[in-house]
């Protein structure tokens, strides 16, 4: 998925669809954590999570590059974003000890890069996994 297909997606639905889409994406990774537990790599939650989501039916693309354009010219850095669900909701994953601001700060920064409005930061080294996760917005 592209930037201007993601640009497109953004702009559906309405704020209420959107949140019902982050709880279904929550909902996905409350089931991969009670399966799997913390410890593990974030790539393996990763893998997880894309396989969940496809089994509840959402479209989902793992590693999806985050163009950085400045002045009209695409920079060609290398950011990308674990998650994209439904091409509208960034879901970005950890497995630390604990969430920091500069975890809130990337998955912001890749919101406005992406131009979305909403987005997941989800730790998985949690023995809870409600106190590794935090909604963004812009």
């Amino acid at each position: 998925m592209d930037a201007l297909e993601v640009e497109k997606c953004n702009h559906r639905g309405t704020e209420a669809q959107r949140f019902d889409l982050s709880e279904r994406v929550i909902g996905a990774a409350i089931a991969v954590h009670r399966e799997l537990g913390p410890g593990l790599l974030e790539g393996v939650y990763e893998l997880a999570m894309l396989h969940e989501l496809q089994l509840l039916g959402l479209s989902a693309a793992r590693q999806v590059e985050v163009p950085v354009v400045y002045k009209g010219v695409d920079l060609g850095a290398k950011y990308r974003i674990d998650l994209l669900v439904e091409g509208q909701l960034l879901v970005e994953l950890k497995a630390v000890s604990s969430l920091e601001p500069v975890h809130s700060a990337q998955a912001l920064t890749y919101l406005r890069l992406m131009k979305l409005r909403a987005g997941l930061l989800i730790n998985f080294n949690t023995s809870q996994l409600r106190h590794g996760i935090k909604r963004l917005a812009l």
